[in-house]
């Protein structure tokens, strides 16, 4: 944060431009999340709790003060319900500011907080990135789905964390990014990151991944996630659950890469999680820059036809080799899962 203000990469532009986004009220932040200029589990975490200080700045010093700020938190809590961490990090800056003495106290630990989400967010992707190292001994081609780096996910990102510790360390790294539909996260920001950071990478259409997988042409495959219930169901974007399906039929190791706060200890299996629905213009209409240049949107979908938009999918624990976290590689069951958390 600048002062009162949350400064922010537009992700709807790239990468065709880059834009920061300047927000100065936690409404604005709570647009942004909605409207997808800022996504990923981790980074919609970060937005919120920022938001919450961005309330707790704005809220009346009389007596309406905790009444603006619950109202608030129940609002930005709300923007998205699928991602785990947008909720953790309103409840972790509200739990901050309780019994504070005074209203200023509340505010100056407010904003305290919300700082101290994104640097913890940031320390535990950078040893996500050690605990997945590994996993690139011997291997060197891997695939990944949607955008799980450091524009999801403060600091090295989650899925691509330790892939770019291994192409920094001089290991011979070669990734497959998924295109996702509809949103395209995977062509328009996956691609983006991998060129800024020089890593070697082949943009694919989502549908093309069982037939490399057949060739023998993927290794691995490592994903980010939204949610991950307490026995090990996997929210993450829609089309990892087919991609998981096919990794199993062809033997591949399959590992989701997240820190504690996407855990979900509440929530008992993936039957559970909410699952957002988004507008069906999504999967009608395609955007992009034309021959001149120019942003367009254009529609792709027969007129009259009219579309379904889960935004995310569960994937079983079953299908899931192991988590890469903070604390190392963890086994998908409901018991190594909760000694993890219990670590923290």
């Amino acid at each position: 944060m600048e002062g009162r203000d949350l400064c922010l990469i537009d992700q709807r532009l790239l990468p065709h431009a880059l834009k920061i986004l300047r927000l100065s009220t936690y409404p604005e932040a709570i647009a942004a999340i909605r409207e997808m200029a800022v996504r990923g589990a981790g980074t919609i975490g970060v937005t919120g709790g920022f938001a919450m200080a961005q309330a707790a700045l704005a809220a009346p010093a009389g007596g309406g003060f905790w009444q603006e700020v619950e109202r608030a938190a129940g609002a930005i809590a709300a923007a998205r319900p699928t991602a785990k961490n947008l909720s953790y990090a309103v409840d972790r800056v509200r739990a901050a500011m309780k019994g504070a003495p005074g209203i200023e106290e509340a505010r100056r630990r407010a904003v305290a907080e919300g700082q101290a989400v994104y640097d913890d967010d940031a320390r535990m992707t950078e040893e996500i990135a050690k605990a997945g190292l590994s996993l690139f001994q011997g291997r060197r081609s891997v695939l990944t789905h949607c955008n799980a780096g450091w524009l999801a996910y403060p600091g090295w990102g989650s899925a691509l964390a330790p892939i770019y510790l291994a192409h920094r360390q001089g290991q011979s790294v070669f990734v497959y990014a998924t295109e996702t539909r509809p949103r395209s996260q995977g062509a328009k920001l996956t691609s983006w990151e991998l060129t800024q950071a020089g890593v070697p990478h082949a943009l694919i259409a989502d549908t093309a991944a069982g037939h490399l997988m057949a060739k023998g042409e993927v290794e691995l495959a490592v994903v980010g996630a939204d949610r991950i219930a307490a026995n090990g169901d996997t929210a993450n974007k829609i089309g990892t659950y087919t991609l998981a399906v096919l990794a199993r039929e062809h033997r591949i190791p399959f590992y989701v890469a997240a820190p504690s706060p996407t855990f979900d200890a509440e929530c008992p299996s993936g039957d559970l999680i909410p699952i957002e629905e988004r507008d069906e213009k999504e999967v009608l209409e395609v955007s992009g820059l034309l021959a001149t240049g120019e942003a367009a949107t254009v529609r792709m979908a027969n007129p009259g036809t009219c579309a379904k938009n889960p935004a995310f999918d569960v994937t079983p624990a079953r299908l899931i080799t192991g988590f890469i976290t903070e604390q190392g590689i963890v086994e998908p069951n409901a018991q190594a899962i909760g000694r993890f958390l219990h670590s923290r």
